[in-house]
């Protein structure tokens, strides 16, 4: 049905339980393991990934995810064979057979465990941090992984050489020296073409002394950069007093996530042993020669390509204290604070079955487990395991996503979406399968050790992917929630999510909710907003605590909302109370022109339609002051109006997270057109022939068996680095046309 290209069909996605492990198949022998075959690769064969892999990065550098779903679906597609409702009106039945068509392909892509595989990469600098545990451990990935690797990170160089933090970005520092080395861990000649084109790049702009301070760590780690070039992590931090408001038990969880296991690496100096390729590595990327280089002058150059955020006086001030305490450091002091690291690190391990909360500190944690516990040791197997659970497979080659996927999420929006009209019964299958996903991925039981290393409760809770990550998140547990109750509604299923079940996760988000009204994404906001002075990373904002936010703010809205409406007695008045605040934080949000600002995704069209899902959801139940709502809702469909493309859609570029101004996308794209009439139709907006315009650009975009195009990059985070969600351009287009179905057809 789908052209499936030969070296594709080597590549096969197992999964169970939601984990995802590509596997390689040699040849005509099957996968018993997912390694086995994969150092077997044949000459052959390595040509064939050359050529069927190659990847058109200036046409869209965002590849379909074709490996894949051409695979599903040649394997598992059926035409529809149910009963189509009919309408009299021919336009309405297009839109009909759109839905069933849209659904029907949709419903293929499900795995047999119920949930949504997706291409879940676009960060440039993750799967360098993998190889570089990998080089520094020993252990080398299979020859068939490491060429995949080496077409993804060529197919991403960009038209000047280098390489941009992300898919889509300018080239940078930062990405051009990861990519770079990265290539050469790899067993790239330093000659080869791309590679001279790439240095001639890092030695333009400066050479490797201004990659920022992330990058400076990976290259001290590779004895590619001075540690005394690097500005203290202060390991004894960690030893603070825990009712000081810098302790780092207060920082956003993936920032002190991040730091913890670099300052292990800081406090013992890990460095690579000099061989031939690493002297070689060190005359490749400096303009000067490496023994000459002054250090400690170093640590806060950082080349203007990549200066997202400026170093406050107070963390200059700060690094002059912890740099000089270096000189004078007290050794015991030392030891008892990398103690605890260390003992945190396994902590870490142990509550997330060592896949970690997210890809930055798997492949650092790798490291740590690494030097502490030796190569042979039973924890650092534990995490090389792991390592594949992130890599994913796509037409563009091998990359590390940038979680372990996006399974729980996806999941629950795709049932949402399509229970959002009775079309949705018409695949009962799907539906089953889905809920026995989200049911399988609600959290029942606690870690140990939550309390003594500093985790948010989470028993009712669901995670942004799998249980196994064992990371609950607020909005994740509230769109999973929503999930289970539409499909509790429908009728479909006999609901194995029971009573108390679902009070649990009321539980969870009520206990998720901030002082200023909002939730935040894992825990509690826990220090106040000048803790951000001390953000030492130069290409994110906002990392340092966890903020409430518009989308999370009304995802946790909208499931009280309908917890109210299922089981108005359970903590009601507390329930209430806490729709309030919330509502009263989304209208702050709202900026004068309308719109909110989407902190995950591009952008405003995302967090508007968020901000007035949750506004219209609640207006005249009480909860608020309805001329309130209703004015605010009304400012924000009057800005996504004026932002209607001339063919009836909408499209921000990521431009628009970055600059925090909406910068419209050359074309209108399904994703932000889908988020848009979601907006517009929630807030029962009058001027219909906007809506059927949005409309018109889905029911145009879609492909003859249901798919929609992949097209511009959607997620976001940390305002400066773009991510992919592969499955955002079915599920939001399904949705939008599933309401437009239910609010004027279905009627």
């Amino acid at each position: 049905m789908l052209h499936v290209k030969p070296a594709w069909k080597n590549w096969q996605l197992l999964t169970e339980k939601g984990r995802h492990i590509w596997a390689f198949k040699s040849g005509s022998n099957p996968i018993d393991t997912h390694l086995q075959n994969a150092d077997a690769i044949s000459d052959e064969e390595i040509a064939q990934f050359a050529e069927d892999f190659q990847f058109d990065k200036f046409n869209n550098p965002n590849s379909a995810d074709k490996v894949y779903r051409h695979a599903a679906i040649n394997a598992k597609f059926q035409e529809f064979t149910g009963q189509i409702p009919q309408a009299e009106n021919p336009e309405e039945q297009t839109v009909i057979e759109a839905l069933i068509k849209g659904i029907n392909y949709f419903s293929t892509l499900q795995s047999e465990d119920g949930h949504w595989p997706g291409d879940y990469g676009g960060p440039l600098f993750l799967l360098p941090g993998l190889l570089i545990a990998s080089y520094l451990a020993e252990t080398p990935f299979p020859k068939a992984h490491r060429e995949m690797m080496k077409l993804y990170l060529f197919n991403h160089q960009n038209k000047d050489a280098g390489w941009g933090m992300h898919i889509e970005g300018e080239s940078t520092m930062f990405g051009t020296v990861m990519q770079y080395v990265s290539l050469r861990l790899l067993g790239v000649d330093k000659n080869h073409q791309q590679l001279v084109e790439a240095r001639n790049w890092i030695k333009s702009h400066g050479g490797a002394t201004g990659i920022p301070s992330w990058g400076k760590f990976y290259l001290a780690v590779l004895n590619l950069y001075d540690w005394q070039g690097f500005n203290s992590l202060f390991p004894e931090m960690w030893l603070f007093p825990k009712w000081l408001p810098v302790h780092p038990w207060r920082y956003w969880c993936h920032t002190r996530m991040v730091y913890l296991p670099m300052a292990y690496c800081y406090a013992q100096r890990i460095k690579a042993p000099e061989n031939e390729l690493i002297l070689s590595l060190r005359e490749e990327i400096y303009n000067e020669d490496f023994a000459a280089i002054d250090w400690p002058k170093q640590r806060n150059a950082v080349c203007e390509k990549d200066c997202y955020t400026t170093p406050s006086p107070v963390l200059k001030w700060m690094n002059f204290f912890t740099n000089n305490y270096e000189k004078f450091k007290c050794s015991w002091l030392r030891k008892k604070s990398i103690d605890y690291i260390l003992k945190y690190l396994h902590a870490e391990d142990q509550q997330t079955h060592y896949i970690n909360i997210g890809p930055v500190n798997q492949a650092i944690n790798s490291i740590c487990m690494w030097h502490a516990c030796g190569k042979d040791s039973e924890p650092f197997k534990r995490h090389v395991a792991r390592w594949y659970d992130y890599l994913w497979v796509a037409e563009d080659g091998m990359k590390m996503s940038g979680y372990n996927g996006s399974q729980l999420w996806d999941t629950a929006f795709a049932t949402r979406a399509m229970l959002e009209s009775d079309l949705g019964k018409l695949f009962p299958a799907t539906i089953a399968k889905s809920y026995r996903f989200i049911e399988l991925s609600q959290i029942q039981s606690e870690h140990s050790t939550h309390a003594e290393f500093f985790r948010h409760p989470m028993i009712g809770s669901w995670p942004f992917s799998t249980a196994e990550n064992g990371w609950p998140v607020a909005d994740c547990t509230a769109e999973g929630l929503s999930a289970a109750l539409a499909v509790h509604h429908s009728g479909l299923i006999r609901p194995t999510i029971d009573a108390t079940r679902i009070k649990k996760a009321v539980d969870v988000i009520l206990s998720y909710q901030n002082d200023d009204g909002g939730w935040a994404t894992y825990e509690l906001t826990r220090a106040p907003k000048w803790l951000e002075k001390l953000n030492p990373s130069e290409v994110f904002a906002d990392i340092m605590i966890d903020y409430s936010w518009t989308e999370c703010t009304a995802a946790c809205v909208i499931s009280l909302l309908e917890i109210q409406e299922t089981d108005p007695a359970y903590r009601s008045n507390e329930i209430r109370q806490a729709i309030s605040a919330g509502l009263n934080f989304i209208l702050k949000q709202q900026k004068p022109d309308g719109s909110w600002y989407g902190g995950w995704a591009v952008c405003f069209t995302y967090a508007t339609w968020f901000g007035v899902e949750a506004l219209s959801k609640a207006k005249g139940k009480g909860y608020y002051d309805d001329a309130a709502l209703a004015a605010s809702i009304s400012k924000a469909c009057a800005f996504l109006v004026g932002k209607q493309k001339a063919d009836g859609g909408w499209g921000e570029t990521f431009k628009s997270c970055s600059t925090l101004v909406y910068t419209e996308a050359e074309t209108s794209q399904v994703v932000n057109t889908a988020w848009a009439l979601l907006a517009l139709m929630a807030a029962e907006f009058g001027e219909k022939e906007v809506i059927e315009a949005g409309i018109q650009v889905l029911l145009s975009r879609q492909s003859r068996i249901g798919d929609w195009p992949q097209e511009s990059i959607s997620g976001v985070f940390n305002y400066n680095c773009m991510i992919t969600y592969a499955n955002y351009r079915n599920a939001f287009p399904i949705w939008a046309l599933n309401r437009y179905y239910r609010r004027t057809i279905q009627g």
